[in-house]
């Protein structure tokens, strides 16, 4: 019987001590990130705090017109990507998929449709911060930045939120 590979990558639980240490939050360049259909201005930078306050929801981003989000993520360096979190809005409003592209300034809503993304993930609600997603790391080497983009969300909702995106390297 030939063995089915998928290529979703998959979700594990992380115990805190471990969160800290391989934190790629001090490389992201925060000013400079921007996002695409976010309900108001400059709420992304604010997606990106220590691990520590993950859970924090005072900050979140939220989408505007429909329920995708485009953000795109500038690292102060190269960096390399093992594995990310994502920590959505209640009720439905989670994202349910991610996908995943690197080293490209030019993603849109006009081209992100047409493009094949580098790893693509099925999302699940994460209200605890616990679930990390591993992606193919032969993929995610020499990063200047990242560009996540959230097409729907878990409840088919109008709008989609996020409260925190963490990534370890």
């Amino acid at each position: 019987m030939a063995h089915h590979h998928h290529h979703h990558g998959h979700a594990h639980k992380c115990s805190d001590d471990v969160g800290e240490l391989y934190s790629l939050f001090n490389h992201i360049d925060t000013d400079k990130v921007s996002c695409l259909n976010e309900r108001v201005s400059g709420s992304a930078n604010k997606i990106f705090k220590p691990w520590d306050k993950r859970l924090d929801r005072t900050d979140y981003v939220e989408s505007d017109a429909d329920e995708e989000l485009i953000i795109h993520i500038p690292f102060t360096g190269v960096v390399k990507l093992k594995n990310f979190m994502v920590i959505g809005g209640p009720q439905g409003a989670s994202p349910s998929k991610v996908r995943l592209f690197i080293n490209r300034e030019d993603i849109d809503f006009q081209n992100v449709n047409d493009l094949k993304p580098v790893q693509e993930f099925e999302l699940a609600e994460n209200p605890h911060g616990d679930l990390e997603y591993t992606v193919n790391v032969a993929k995610f080497q020499n990063l200047s930045s990242i560009t996540f983009h959230f097409p729907g969300n878990l409840g088919g909702l109008d709008s989609t939120s996020v409260y925190y995106i963490g990534m370890k390297g």
